[in-house]
């Protein structure tokens, strides 16, 4: 038998890993897993961990090494960078075995595989530390980075902007699929070596994305930001607003709010603008360079509208494992699933208080229904919280948790509604304004589930056993339950003080009696 064949077949099957991660499709649990992603600016270590459709990051740490700093000028590596990058993965290999999440698997992108020195990096980096660095090219990370935003956003569509320190990447997605793909050197490491100041720069710029926009076609749909320098432009739009849901994944921008940003970028002291928004001052010096580009993109493709993704290529490389079955689950129900079997008092009571309460909301849009099965399967997940700040701890993990597939409205939602779990009024806590980006409905139907759920959860039998039933008649205004004998005696006091105030917030007349 051929060993380097075999060798070489495995490569293919599984990709950088050379292992299976999701080798059965029924898999709910991803076993921890390390990814360390070698890019132009920054090196990083993520450990990934939780449910298999929706992995969260056990750990990240980053290092900028600026490996792509005088590539252009040099051909080389950036020398300082290069030790750093050493000392970093050095690090992150003692670090892994610690969290038991060997072997790492790690990629190089645009810096290594263009540097003349880049494969005796890599050589140096596998005598060392015995790790194997897969230097990828420009179409594979773009290919990467856009089913990153797969694995957040399940059949999306649009236009992926993936940007590294020395190149950026355009990806087109649709129907779950990544389409055509392009790489370009407009990374801000290089761009700032390009002579004649802003206006040189301005006009490179302008030359090299028209010649993306000749390849890649028009593009009117949805445009997904990649990478660091994105993610830092994203929290200065949020300081220039004064946006109070510091959430990088899934925020809006317009196209009139970057230029806005843009301008505020060049108008603002960079030193005081980094410290504001919790920028390294590395990652500041590169910001303004992506800004104009961005604002070109803008400006050529003319997107539908802009959305920041926190998954990029080491996502990608998750995502590219899992089986069909596997991706074709939503990442947020899946997600909230692994919370409760971790943490509620009784995992599997989520989906009978489903079904108890969906009679009320019988009516909901598809996409509101699966946030009402997400509040389901969390309601119980934080009571180990003191009682005092328990609601406030439900709003503040469904807003800020690493939860995928969530618009900001729905993280704040879902957060009103576990905070109404908790307690009848909403008035009072640090959160308020936050309230005002729903609007009066959505604050009251966010008010109606919370009490349905308070209400539901005082009738505990066993996980499978549903206690009764609801029935809603909207135009009558009437509310009635009807309750199992086995259940009645749960219907005490307290509980019936929670169900008249569900019923007061649905302005419905009660109708409780008990069936045989």
């Amino acid at each position: 038998m051929d060993v380097s064949a075999s060798a070489d077949q495995k490569d293919v099957e599984w990709g950088p890993f050379e292992r299976p991660l999701f080798s059965d499709p029924s898999v709910r649990h991803l076993s921890r897993v390390g990814v360390v992603d070698v890019g132009s600016n920054s090196v990083r270590l993520v450990v990934f961990d939780g449910a298999a459709r929706s992995p969260a990051y056990f750990y990240n740490e980053k290092i900028m090494c600026a490996l792509g700093a005088g590539l252009s000028e040099t051909g080389r590596l950036n020398p300082e960078g290069r030790a750093r990058a050493l000392a970093a993965i050095k690090r992150f290999q003692l670090l892994a075995h610690g969290m038991e999440a060997t072997p790492l698997t790690a990629v190089a992108t645009a810096a290594v595989r263009d540097a003349e020195d880049g494969q005796d990096f890599v050589d140096q980096v596998h005598r060392e530390t015995g790790l194997r660095i897969n230097v990828i090219p420009g179409a594979e990370e773009a290919r990467l980075s856009a089913q990153g935003v797969l694995l957040g956003w399940p059949g999306s569509y649009g236009l992926v902007c993936d940007i590294g320190g020395s190149s950026l990447e355009l990806a087109e997605i649709k129907g779950g699929q990544v389409g055509r793909r392009v790489t370009s050197a407009l990374g801000p490491l290089k761009l700032r070596e390009i002579p004649g100041g802003r206006k040189g720069r301005r006009a490179y710029i302008k030359q090299v994305v028209a010649e993306l926009l000749d390849q890649m076609g028009s593009q009117r749909d949805r445009l997904f930001l990649v990478g660091g320098s994105w993610r830092a432009i994203a929290r200065i739009d949020m300081d220039r607003q004064a946006y109070p849901l510091h959430v990088l994944h899934e925020y809006r921008m317009s196209t009139k709010a970057i230029r806005a940003t843009a301008d505020y970028i060049r108008e603002s002291d960079l030193n005081e603008l980094r410290g504001r928004c919790s920028i390294s001052s590395a990652r500041m010096e590169l910001v303004p360079f992506a800004s104009e580009v961005l604002t070109e993109i803008v400006s050529a493709f003319r997107p539908h509208d802009i959305a920041v993704s926190s998954y990029g290529i080491r996502e990608g490389m998750l995502y590219q494992q899992m089986p069909q079955a596997l991706r074709d689950r939503d990442p947020l129900i899946e997600a909230c699933r692994f919370a409760e079997a971790k943490d509620a008092r009784l995992p599997g009571f989520g989906r009978t208080l489903y079904k108890f309460i969906h009679p009320i909301f019988r009516a909901a849009k598809p996409e509101k229904q699966r946030i009402i099965k997400a509040a389901c399967l969390l309601h119980d997940v934080t009571w180990r919280a003191h009682p005092d700040y328990r609601a406030e701890v439900c709003f503040d993990n469904a807003t800020r948790a690493n939860l995928g597939g969530l618009k900001h409205k729905e993280r704040i939602f879902l957060g009103l509604a576990l905070l109404h779990r908790y307690r009848n009024k909403r008035e009072g806590t640090s959160f308020e304004n936050l309230y005002g980006y729903l609007t009066e409905a959505e604050q009251l139907q966010a008010e109606i589930l919370g009490k349905a759920m308070r209400f539901g959860a005082m009738l505990w039998l066993e996980a499978d056993a549903i206690p009764g039933e609801f029935r809603w008649y909207p135009k009558k205004r009437v509310l009635e339950l009807r309750l199992s004998e086995a259940a009645w005696p749960l219907l005490g006091e307290v509980a019936m003080s929670r169900l008249k105030s569900l019923a007061g917030s649905l302005d419905a007349t009660l109708d409780v009696r008990m069936t045989r």
